[in-house]
């Protein structure tokens, strides 16, 4: 699985590679500015992921987006920028543009970690685990860098979009929207795996591989609210 890191500072390029090595096994390509990436990406580079600096001379970070984006090959490849900006304006071009998130530096590992989610195989559940097979909550503070506190925000604003989740993909469904349906579904799996719920995610996985039927989608976003309830009663119980 490659992942392409590109950025003209040579120590920021580092830290973003190490932060990226350190979340599973991936082959890391990086480029030295935009140019350097559009270049290798003519040549054939197909990577899984790419992580961009926005301002960048000779190439910046939205001008290499904007071809991507153009490329019928490249074009749905996750393009996450990397920026110091956290103005609004900067946020909205980004996503105006196509791309799937942005970093801020100095970089968080959990930041890294969310885009890379997807690309991360959670180990199978044992039998009669089924969607409450999940970490520790020990263990995904560990995983994340964050603590006990900060697992409960990050499960309780995961609550908060399953709860809206069922309606929008109810209605969408009915418009027969599959497309926008399985994008949804697939970010929500992204949310699983995030979180350490394994049981969960596969889940997810179960029902994008089959038919998006409105009773089977609705029967696996109940059975993540559930785990999801879980591991938050489990995360309280051990801050005691």
């Amino acid at each position: 699985m490659k992942v392409l890191v590109v950025d003209d500072d040579v120590v920021s390029r580092m830290v973003l590679m190490h932060l990226v090595d350190s979340c599973g096994t991936f082959d890391i390509v990086e480029a030295e500015d935009g140019a350097d990436a559009w270049q290798q990406l003519e040549a054939g580079l197909r990577p899984a992921i790419c992580f961009c600096d926005l301002r960048m001379p000779r190439l910046s970070g939205m001008e290499l987006l904007q071809r991507i984006k153009q490329h019928a090959e490249l074009q749905a490849m996750p393009f996450v920028l990397v920026t110091s900006a956290t103005d609004g304006d900067t946020v909205r071009l980004a996503s105006d543009a196509g791309a799937a998130g942005y970093v801020v530096k100095p970089f968080q590992a959990d930041q890294v970690r969310v885009h890379l989610a997807r690309f991360l195989t959670p180990p199978a559940p044992a039998p009669g685990e089924g969607e409450h097979h999940a970490e520790t909550p020990a263990a995904t503070q560990l995983r994340l860098g964050i603590n006990a506190e900060r697992l409960l925000v990050y499960l309780g604003g995961f609550q908060s979009q399953l709860a809206a989740a069922g309606e929008e993909l109810h209605q969408l469904q009915a418009s027969g929207d599959q497309q926008e349906t399985r994008l949804r579904l697939e970010r929500l799996h992204t949310g699983c795996v995030t979180l350490g719920l394994h049981g969960a995610a596969a889940g997810l996985l179960a029902v994008l591989a089959g038919q998006l039927s409105g009773m089977n989608v609705q029967a696996v976003l109940s059975g993540v609210q559930r785990a999801v309830a879980r591991q938050a009663d489990l995360t309280r119980q051990a801050l005691g």
